[in-house]
């Protein structure tokens, strides 16, 4: 990639990020609560499908299939009555990657009990949440325990898949998946919801995986190495430089141009 100036990055990146719209969303999980109208199928159906997001995209999409055929047309209604000793079965086939069966299972028996008790997913994270923190950092990692400890009770076993699904940004992990459904709830534009109204764009950070790294070292965003959140930060910090006040604006066309192997 030849040498740019932080003029032709920022004209550049603000290119890409009108580039990409409704129309270009596929492949990617995000297709997946798109398919719904209604705010509280499209909360369930982006949490699920970010739980699901790493690895190959084609994996993710096929996974993600076969999860949400049988969840059927309205998600919320099947989280909230959801039964585990009866329902559990229904997801024995489903594997992805570090995910069992019965770890999907669980999945679904603890957001059974989040929303009969908080009533949204929202609703959880503001217990957390602080205006006056720089970023979600401190929420987040409030947020991924509860989850993980709610998913445990509920289903009544532990095990390496759950506890990867929700990583803690204070003990390092760039936390990309839950980094990319806030985005999807926080965000609002032609590809993000914006249903979470409390929390400004400015405290997002950006989700990174190894798209978003690669790319980020070349643009000269991050000087590390590793994926981290102390990169995550990194990144966000220096979009910040090209918008305050909605730097992760920029994450969907910097992952797809990585992805989809498009020049910059």
């Amino acid at each position: 990639m030849p040498r740019l100036t932080k003029e032709k990055i920022k004209n550049k990146l603000n290119y890409h990020y009108k580039a990409f719209d409704r129309k270009t969303i596929s492949p990617d999980p995000l297709e997946f609560p798109h398919r719904f109208t209604n705010n509280k199928d499209i909360e369930i159906a982006a949490f699920i499908a970010s739980v699901f997001a790493y690895g190959g995209v084609a994996q993710i999409i096929k996974s993600l299939e076969s999860v949400f055929q049988i969840m059927g047309n309205d998600p919320f209604d099947f989280v909230t009555n959801y039964n585990h000793n009866k329902d559990k079965t229904l997801f024995a086939n489903i594997k992805h990657r570090f995910y069992s069966g019965e770890d999907t299972a669980a999945l679904f028996a603890g957001l059974n009990k989040i929303y009969t008790t908080y009533g949204s997913l929202n609703y959880l994270f503001l217990l957390y949440y602080f205006e006056k923190a720089d970023n979600i950092k401190g929420a987040l990692s409030f947020f991924s325990n509860n989850l993980t400890n709610i998913v445990v009770k509920s289903s009544k076993i532990s095990s390496s898949g759950i506890n990867f699904m929700f990583p803690d940004p204070l003990k390092g992990s760039a936390c990309k998946r839950q980094n990319l459904f806030l985005r999807w709830m926080i965000r609002k534009d032609e590809l993000d919801f914006g249903l979470w109204k409390e929390i400004p764009t400015d405290k997002l950070v950006i989700p990174v995986d190894t798209h978003i790294a690669q790319i980020s070292q070349k643009l000269k965003l991050t000087k590390l190495k590793n994926v981290s959140w102390k990169m995550a930060e990194e990144i966000t910090n220096n979009l910040k430089k090209i918008d305050s006040n909605d730097p992760v604006k920029y994450d969907f066309a910097l992952c797809h141009i990585g992805m989809r192997k498009l020049d910059f």
